[in-house]
């Protein structure tokens, strides 16, 4: 520390400030770095420091500047450098009075009214929201002596509220014992919680707060909504609370990263001078995180302006009074309408016990609501295709002239002919087939009349993520021989509990490739849905041979509804490929004939 100080008088020096002899003891800077050796709450960043007092022993230099105040502040800039703390100033006080707190008068209850209502905003807001502002948080010897005017004209007032907001934007002091207090009130009665611990430095000791069993009022309930509201005004005990919430996830945070104070700062006197030495004597050790708030303040949950702390507070609640229906309506739209029945059933039924569990308890907007809500049902069910969408319209149909469609077309499909006449064919999506059906003969020319006369061929669907199953059946017919109708899949649609065959179809556009030649088909992890659909049918028939990666395990093309009046959608996955043997390959991929690992770079 001293290195530090004299560093500084040094470059005073440097810049021609002219000084007289020393106009202070050689002890002060003892006296000073002792004090803050023995007082100041983290002695682990303190390391070093007697040998710095004993260099500061035998240099006086600092001390020439003859200004006291000027001299404060060179000491405080030292002090605060060596342990990296801008708690820690020192300052220059001849008329210094150390404040004394009074205890607590005996005020008849009209003044204690009084004194209690300026200093406690209550409201009670729109929604039955209960909204309570308190700028100094009370301590034991205080509620002793006012706790049961506190509970008739406050706290009875916030009980029958359906969610709290406790303001501690304007909050800079308060005391410590105040702190189980206040978290009492939002926790159970059992267990006994350890809500935090403060180290005391001079005392060498350290106090575990507890919550309490006994308590003058009512507990708020723990599954109603509590947001506390912060600002860079919080301060001290305080952030204490607000951290202490957070840590518990009894509490939402919601305003701007606190001050970063601490939990008790006192002020004591450098020897028999009239410099002063202020710096935190405790800290706060948060029992969960094994950290502390001090110095880097809260971090909100919800990070706004303070003016707008209040507003963001409100919409919160009312998303969460919400989110019951919500889950409730998803769950009544997947058990009725998800593909495989016992499976929706089961997803529903789980769903239900997350919302009764307090899954839901943390959401601060409509867009985490529905990442938690998406992420959920994916676990739940094991179907990526089960999750939140948007409901984005679709887009009019795009005017092409022929010359377009044909350069679309051969920019969407690849093909080649290989050694031995070996045909290849790669499209990496499915379409619908009424878009396909009106450019059907455009594809024949430029696409199919290139492979259809090879003695075999590869279709390569390692990097087709699907699309609509309409066009399935027509593309499937292109592999089978005109002159019998085969049953290719049977697909039951559990929304309106109809079943549809797919068949190969009588009349095609172009040639078929006919069911003698040889067909590979090849497959990777993303292969999905309709090209899943394909592979399956393939396969099923013993029509060609897969080779590649197991595919996705996705499913048929989703459909989406309307979650109530949420303006939130739900994608759910209602068609599968009707077999008495369970799922088809929805949700558990195609497994392959000849497995290997296929580089998609790779075309043959």
């Amino acid at each position: 520390m001293a290195k530090t100080l004299f560093l500084v008088a040094s470059l005073l020096l440097l810049g021609n400030v002219s000084f007289l002899h020393a106009s202070f003891p050689p002890s002060l800077i003892e006296d000073l770095a002792k004090i803050v050796m023995n007082n100041y709450c983290s002695p682990e960043k303190l390391v070093g420091m007697k040998e710095d007092i004993a260099a500061a022993t035998s240099n006086t230099e600092v001390l020439n500047i003859p200004d006291g105040e000027l001299l404060a502040d060179v000491l405080s800039n030292g002090v605060q450098t060596t342990v990296s703390d801008p708690r820690l100033t020192v300052s220059y006080e001849p008329n210094y009075v150390p404040a004394v707190h009074p205890e607590m008068p005996p005020l008849p209850p009209e003044q204690l009214i009084t004194i209690l209502q300026s200093t406690i905003k209550l409201d009670i807001l729109e929604g039955n929201i209960g909204y309570l502002r308190i700028d100094h948080i009370i301590g034991e010897e205080v509620a002793e002596k006012v706790g049961a005017l506190l509970v008739d004209l406050v706290w009875n007032k916030i009980l029958p509220t359906s969610a709290l907001i406790f303001d501690l934007r304007y909050t800079s002091s308060g005391d410590i014992s105040g702190i189980p207090y206040i978290i009492s009130y939002f926790t159970e009665v059992e267990p006994v919680i350890h809500i935090d611990s403060i180290y005391d430095r001079p005392s060498n000791t350290t106090t575990k707060l507890m919550s309490m069993s006994t308590l003058l009022g009512e507990r708020y309930s723990v599954t109603k909504p509590l947001i506390v509201l912060t600002s860079k005004n919080t301060k001290g005990i305080s952030e204490d609370v607000a951290y202490c919430f957070q840590n518990l996830k009894r509490a939402t945070i919601v305003g701007e990263k606190t001050a970063g104070g601490s939990v008790k700062v006192d002020k004591l006197k450098v020897g028999d001078t009239d410099f002063y030495v202020t710096l935190p004597t405790a800290k706060s050790i948060n029992p969960i995180t094994g950290s502390t708030w001090e110095l880097t303040g809260v971090t909100p949950d919800v990070e706004v302006s303070a003016e707008d702390a209040l507003a963001t507070a409100i919409r919160i609640i009312n998303l969460r009074a919400q989110v019951p229906s919500i889950i409730e309506e998803s769950a009544i739209l997947i058990a009725n309408n998800y593909a495989f029945e016992s499976v929706g059933a089961d997803v529903a039924e789980k769903l239900r016990e997350l919302l009764a569990n307090g899954e839901f308890s943390s959401v601060v907007c409509k867009e985490s609501l529905e990442t938690k809500l998406s992420a959920d049902l994916k676990t739940l069910s094991g179907d990526k295709s089960l999750q939140t969408a948007t409901n984005t319209p679709a887009l009019p149909p795009m005017e092409y002239s022929p010359e377009m469609y044909i350069e679309l077309i051969k920019i969407s499909f690849h093909t080649d002919v290989f050694e031995n006449n070996i045909g290849y064919l790669r499209f990496d999506m499915f379409g619908d087939f009424e878009e396909v059906k009106p450019i059907a003969q455009i594809i024949v020319e430029h696409i199919w009349n290139k492979v259809v006369n090879t003695n075999a061929m590869i279709i390569d669907l390692r990097n087709n993520l699907g699309g609509p199953t309409t066009a399935i059946a027509g593309f499937c017919s292109y592999f089978f021989d005109g002159d019998k109708e085969i049953l290719l899949d049977k697909l039951y649609d559990r929304s309106s509990g109809t079943t549809t065959e797919l068949r190969t179809l009588d009349e095609l556009t172009g040639a078929r490739y006919g069911s003698k030649k040889s067909l590979i088909i090849l497959t990777s992890k993303a292969t999905a849905s309709a090209a899943e659909e394909f592979v399956y049918i393939m396969k099923k028939l013993g029509r060609a041979m897969i080779i590649g990666e197991t595919t996705a395990g996705g499913s048929h093309p989703p459909k989406v509804f309307p979650v109530g009046e949420s303006n939130i959608f739900l994608s759910i996955p209602t068609v599968h490929s009707e077999t008495s043997a369970g799922p088809a390959w929805e949700g558990v991929a195609v497994n392959l004939v000849s497995e290997y690992a296929v580089p998609s770079s790779q075309n043959n």
